[in-house]
C-alpha cells in the first residue's frame, strides 16, 4: 500500500497484523481509532496502545528507525499520518501541538509506569 494514500484514510488492520516492524524506518504516527495494538521490542511486551492513542511515536520524536513493533491484538482501524503532515499541522494549529505533545507524554510516562512495575512484580 502506498504511504502517501496511507495518510489520507482510516486503515483497517487484522488481528496479527503488523502495523510498525521494529527497527524499520518510519515516517509516520498512527492514531487509534479503535482496536487495541501490542507493543513489544526484542520479543518483551511494553505496551498496549488502545484508542485515541498513538503508535510510531518514539520514532517521529526521534526522527530515526521504530523503536518497536506494533502488532494488532484485534482488529484495528487507525489512521496514519505523515509526519511531515503532523507537522504541518501543528505549525497551522499551534494549539494542537500542545495537545498532540501532551497526549505522547502522557502515553510514555503510562507505558514507563507500566513497565516499572512489572519489573518489580518479577513479570
Amino acid at each position: 500500500m502506498d504511504v502517501n494514500h496511507r495518510s489520507r484514510r482510516k486503515l483497517k488492520f487484522k488481528k496479527g497484523e503488523v502495523l510498525i516492524e521494529q527497527g524499520k524506518q518510519l515516517d509516520l504516527v498512527y492514531i487509534l481509532a479503535s482496536g487495541k495494538v501490542n507493543v513489544t521490542a526484542s520479543g518483551r511486551f511494553l505496551a498496549q496502545v488502545g484508542p485515541g492513542q498513538v503508535c510510531g511515536e518514539m520514532a517521529f520524536l526521534e526522527s530515526g528507525l521504530a523503536s518497536a513493533t506494533a502488532t494488532a491484538e484485534e482488529n484495528v482501524e487507525a489512521y496514519a499520518l505523515q509526519w511531515k503532515q503532523l507537522i504541518d499541522l501543528v505549525e497551522l494549529f499551534p494549539h494542537l501541538a500542545s495537545r498532540f505533545y501532551r497526549s505522547v507524554a502522557i502515553n510514555l510516562s503510562r507505558r514507563l509506569r507500566e513497565q516499572i512495575a512489572r519489573k518489580q512484580s518479577g513479570a
